[in-house]
């Protein structure tokens, strides 16, 4: 006999298997379940139609159609919440702005904390839809420690998404559910073939916008052409734009100089420039962060030990660590880290996966033992 759960829960949906198979285990977990989809797509840009496997595009109404069939087929409500103009204020806004400034921006991490475990959560209750707590479909665990609720690395490292969401405080996350952090991909997909969910084999969306092409974003900010130039400031090219570049890069500069490759080192908004090197002059000896936040409050204003993310697919870097209360933030590294990029997030890890914190990232400190 299925147990029967008193609590009420709100998976947000996107329309793929993670999230479906998320609302499937928690409604045979007895939970009653409400499906939520947040609205953020109002055709304002010109994205192709063929690159439509993403968070931010045309494709929106093909997967509110898959959510509408799942909560047919759970039994479940369902409801859209319409956040386009949030996400356009808080999400894209924020994205161009960084961009324009010689920044990397990541939006999903914007995102997660601002519109779906934000916007989302409220406005479905200003709706007047009760529930418990709300749930996703992210790879990722929790743990409470001393009464403190902290974001663990997923069962599965490969899948971990723990950096995209360090962004939620201990209060919020004592509402979230995460049903598939002890679960791989594979189960996941054999789990959604067993039950018969219709999104099994869907592809993931991987890209912020359709094809990682961002020139629809700034469409009306018409960024300035500039010169691309070496550490010393003498001109090698022309660059297109900022907002094309990234750190680290080294595709696509139309530039070479002798048979070491160039890499962009810096971009600087003030003059305009890209700075271009050789790949020695991309390590850093540790990083500078003006709006840090760490889990446990206590741990301010103390130096301590642990181990740094600094994208996404960055293996965690072992470094020493100082938060003042003022969000300012100074991390070491035991060994200097490569392409640290400002716009980006440091996002602090415990050995055992715990997520202590972490922040936008101001500046990177280049390693003084490193010269071009």
């Amino acid at each position: 006999m299925k147990a029967i759960n008193t609590a009420i829960v709100a998976v947000g949906l996107s329309g793929g298997v993670d999230s479906s198979l998320a609302a499937y285990l928690l409604k045979e977990q007895g939970y009653a379940v409400i499906g939520l989809t947040m609205k953020i797509w109002k055709g304002a840009y010109k994205i192709q139609e063929d690159l439509k496997h993403a968070c931010f595009g045309p494709g929106e109404e093909e997967d509110i159609a898959a959510c509408e069939r799942l909560c047919v087929q759970l039994d479940i409500p369902y409801h859209v919440i319409d956040l386009s103009e949030e996400y356009e204020r808080f999400v894209i806004e924020y994205f161009r702005k960084e961009y324009l400034v010689g920044r990397t921006p990541n939006p999903c991490i914007i995102c997660n904390r601002e519109i779906k475990f934000g916007f989302l959560i409220e406005r479905a209750h200003q709706a007047g839809l009760e529930f418990d707590y709300f749930a996703t479909g992210h790879y990722v665990r929790k743990a409470t420690i001393d009464g403190i609720t902290y974001l663990k690395t997923a069962r599965d490292a490969g899948k971990d998404q723990s950096y995209f969401l360090y962004g939620l405080d201990s209060e919020r996350l004592s509402h979230i559910m995460f049903p598939l952090g002890e679960m791989t991909k594979e189960q996941t997909r054999a789990a959604a073939r067993t039950h018969g969910l219709e999104v099994a084999e869907k592809p993931e969306s991987q890209d912020f916008v359709g094809g990682g092409d961002y020139a629809p974003l700034f469409e009306n900010d018409k960024p300035e052409a500039g010169d691309i130039v070496d550490i010393k400031g003498n001109v090698l090219g022309r660059h297109r734009g900022l907002p094309f570049y990234t750190i680290g890069q080294r595709r696509g500069l139309g530039i070479s100089i002798g048979t070491e490759p160039l890499y962009v080192l810096a971009l600087d908004a003030k003059l305009n420039r890209v700075i271009v090197g050789h790949g020695k002059g991309l390590f850093s000896s540790g990083l500078i962060s003006n709006s840090f936040r760490l889990q446990n409050p206590c741990d301010l204003g103390k130096s301590f030990a642990c181990r740094v993310k600094i994208r996404q697919n960055h293996k965690p870097a072992p470094a020493t660590v100082l938060v003042q209360s003022n969000g300012e933030a100074r991390i070491e590294f035991e060994i200097p880290q490569r392409a640290v990029a400002p716009g980006q997030s440091a996002v602090l890890y415990s050995d055992d996966g715990l997520v202590l914190g972490g922040g936008i990232i101001d500046e990177a400190i280049p390693d003084e033992d490193i010269e071009e």
